[in-house]
């Protein structure tokens, strides 16, 4: 039986980074099924960036499940809902506040909830710069609460040819850290 992942797309610029996990994960032998949340100002970025609409993202697969990121009685928002973990890519610096505060005042905030009560893994993709003490110390509140903390900061060691090269390969360290571990011919070689 495959794995089942979250991933919500919040309104901080980055959302190809978003659009590309979906893909990875949807294309994984892997994965069985991934539930999307998108955040109003995340679908209006998803929209801006790349021009593409969330339900015109769920519909690359049939794997992908759009969700309504206001609707607190869906299944994520329990913790007897199994499910194998989630990522936020990109991370806005306000949902890292509400998660770090432990306010659920959406879906996308409560899954991330149930996920560190829980202890699924769940992987916070913060897309803000510079950051000032708030936003450092709320990165360490969720980190010691059992969140990974993954800023979007691209490799460039593997000489990319595009800016897909980019998504690409940050997404299969999201993937890493959700526990699927693919082959990608842009790892490190040394």
């Amino acid at each position: 039986m495959g794995k089942r992942f979250v991933l919500a797309i919040t309104g901080a610029t980055g959302s190809a980074f978003g659009m590309a996990v979906a893909k990875r994960l949807a294309a994984s032998d892997h994965v069985d099924g991934l539930q999307l949340l998108l955040s109003p100002t995340g679908r209006r970025c998803l929209m801006d960036e790349c021009h593409l609409s969330g339900e015109a993202l769920a519909a690359c697969s049939p794997k992908i499940q759009l969700l309504n990121e206001r609707d607190l009685g869906a299944g994520i928002s329990s913790g007897s809902h199994r499910h194998d973990g989630m990522a936020i890519v990109p991370c806005s610096a306000g949902t890292l506040g509400r998660i770090a505060s432990g306010t659920s005042d959406n879906l996308i905030c409560r899954a991330a909830d149930v996920c560190l009560k829980e202890r699924f893994p769940l992987v916070l993709c913060l897309r803000e710069t510079p950051l000032n003490r708030i936003q450092l110390e709320n990165m360490l509140r969720v980190h010691d609460a059992g969140a990974v903390v993954m800023p979007l900061m691209p490799g460039f060691y593997q000489h990319p040819d595009s800016l897909d090269d980019l998504f690409s390969t940050f997404a299969t360290r999201v993937l890493d850290q959700l526990g699927i571990h693919e082959e990608d011919p842009r790892r490190w070689k040394g």
